[in-house]
């Protein structure tokens, strides 16, 4: 299960407090997480010419982390165990257990369960491993993109590549443009691209967005290495299957006038006829055979900030005036894709919404290792259950490898 999300944060580092579990939200609990952000830091010249500013990205991963492996660190809750064993006694009864699950929270009192099953009595063995570890990064100015995985997962991803494209002031500079990460997961190769495109709602600028996905195509280039039987992909097509996000920045082409009489009846569908990205798809200039879900959410873009009213509806000058529009967007190109949901988030932090996308990946395994594990375990299994045990083992759970952080961007 995959999950993929984006949002264009504004410029805006967060703050302690902002809870990123709305954004987060899943059908299912997910294998791995894909998060991809725009402007992170705000695109002054100080940002874009001068040394790259990480504070900010390093917030936002732990906020992913802590919304990903719980609102508690483990070591916050190493100290609620000793804590419980130091004042009431050796062994917790039911009633402590009780009153220890309300003061920290379902979610937090599980993990409290298995650090306490894992530690002695002064509290000093290891805490249990995150759920989630932080496989790869990487920010370009204010274009940042992270791939987090289940822990067991580690081992089984491979041929991790990173390539930057900008496309930013005179088509040089990393305001806008893309990060690609690009890796193997088992035996099926994913690509992906977390972009924030030219900005504008004057017309033609939608052909300077449409320049930009050709560019950012052309350009970006993994490098080649041979792995198992075949080569790495090398370019975004070369993938078996590839997810697009990010804040595409195509607007509506229509009036103020009529966007508003739209949005006050809800009529998505009326809208979205008047969607540059939509018409620009259907006239085959761009993104020709990417698939897009049903979008059954109000745009994402441009809202007053703390508020749930767009610019549109307060701004009385023509020079600040911005249409609503579904600036941010998340298409795939792939088979083994299918989604299962594509919603946006309802978080006031930034004048856009967060964007969220849910699939099912379907991947190849070795089959050597799978046929191995299932001779092998035939001989211990019951019959009744030698399905389900047979389908789990096409995940085989495995110690977590090493973390691999990029931290500069690659031209």
């Amino acid at each position: 299960r995959l999950f993929v999300g984006t949002w264009n944060v504004g410029g805006k580092s967060p703050h302690d407090g902002l809870n990123l579990k709305d954004w987060l939200r899943s059908p299912s609990p997910s294998d791995i997480y894909v998060l991809g952000f725009q402007e992170i830091v705000p695109l002054n010249a100080g940002n874009v010419l001068g040394p790259e500013d990480s504070g900010p990205a390093t917030k936002w991963l732990s906020l992913i982390r802590q919304a990903l492996n719980g609102t508690k660190s483990d070591e916050e809750l190493c100290q609620y165990y000793a804590a419980a064993v130091e004042h009431k006694k050796q062994r917790l009864s039911f009633s402590d257990l009780i009153s220890i699950e309300d003061e920290l929270g379902r979610e937090d009192f599980q993990r409290f369960v298995a650090l306490n099953s894992n530690m002695g009595d002064d509290g000093s063995k290891n805490p249990t491993k995150p759920r989630y570890r932080l496989m790869v990064s990487k920010q370009m100015v204010g274009i940042f993109l992270c791939v987090w995985v289940r822990a067991d997962l580690n081992e089984h991803i491979s041929n991790l590549k990173v390539s930057c494209v900008c496309r930013g002031i005179m088509g040089y500079l990393g305001n806008k443009g893309s990060i690609s990460i690009s890796m193997t997961i088992y035996q099926t190769t994913f690509c992906f691209v977390c972009t924030h495109l030219a900005s504008g709602e004057k017309e033609g600028d939608e052909v300077r967005r449409n320049s930009d996905v050709c560019e950012i195509l052309k350009k970006t280039r993994f490098n080649n290495h041979s792995y198992g039987d075949s080569l790495s992909p090398e370019t975004i097509l070369d993938h078996d299957n590839i997810v697009w996000l990010g804040d595409l920045n195509y607007r509506l082409a229509t009036t103020h006038v009529e966007t508003c009489e739209l949005l006050e009846r809800n009529d998505w569908e009326a809208l979205l006829e008047k969607d540059q990205l939509k018409l620009e798809q259907k006239a085959g200039r761009i993104f020709s055979g990417w698939e897009e879900g049903s979008i059954h959410f109000a745009p994402t873009y441009k809202y007053l900030i703390d508020s749930d009213y767009y610019v549109a509806q307060a701004c009385k000058s023509k020079d600040k005036l911005r249409i609503p529009a579904w600036c941010d967007r998340i298409l795939w190109k792939g088979e083994a894709l299918k989604q299962q949901w594509y919603v946006r988030g309802e978080s006031k932090f930034s004048d856009h919404r967060p964007v969220s996308s849910s699939f099912v990946v379907n991947v190849r395994a070795k089959e050597s290792n799978v046929k191995k594990k299932l001779v092998k375990s035939s001989s211990t299994i019951l019959p009744g259950v030698a399905k389900i045990q047979a389908e789990e083992l096409l995940v085989i759970p495995a110690t977590a490898g090493p973390r691999l952080s990029f931290c500069r961007p690659v031209h």
